[in-house]
């Protein structure tokens, strides 16, 4: 039976959950996902996880911090006065914001924070500092 290795075109269906069992994403409903093994598409612990995996096959990992999304960093949280927002946006905790980077790229934040006086915004990836667990079907496999 062919496994999974690197290089390989592979699609799954996938459930993602925290640690307390709240589950973050599913590809239940949707189209199976597909990438590539090794081009990175993906975070490096599920890909190492579909490593050896044959069609078919159904498995379930758990993901630690630094193969997943790695750790937060306070850092890249940060709080600018109000009244440099656009006057356009009406900031509301959870909102999520797309920036330009120093090297003219596209940044995801999050506000985390309103006051009178400031705004926080956390550039962390939402799922940053956590261990991740995913059940993993290997629904087809084209090497």
């Amino acid at each position: 039976m062919t496994q999974a290795k690197d290089g390989d075109k592979v699609t799954i269906h996938y459930t993602g959950r925290l640690t307390d069992g709240t589950v973050f994403d599913s590809s239940d409903g949707r189209d199976p996902l597909p990438f590539t093994i090794g081009a990175g598409q993906v975070i490096p612990g599920f890909e190492e996880a579909v490593l050896g995996m044959a069609c078919g096959e159904n498995k379930t990992v758990t993901i630690p911090v630094d193969k997943a999304y790695g750790p937060r960093n306070e850092e890249m949280v940060l709080t600018f006065p109000r009244d440099q927002v656009p006057a356009d946006i009406k900031p509301e905790v959870g909102m999520q914001l797309q920036l330009m980077n120093e090297q003219n790229q596209p940044l995801m934040v999050r506000i985390t924070e309103v006051t009178e006086e400031s705004v926080s915004l956390d550039a962390n990836p939402p799922l940053a500092g956590q261990e991740l667990t995913f059940d993993i079907e290997l629904v087809s496999l084209d090497g």
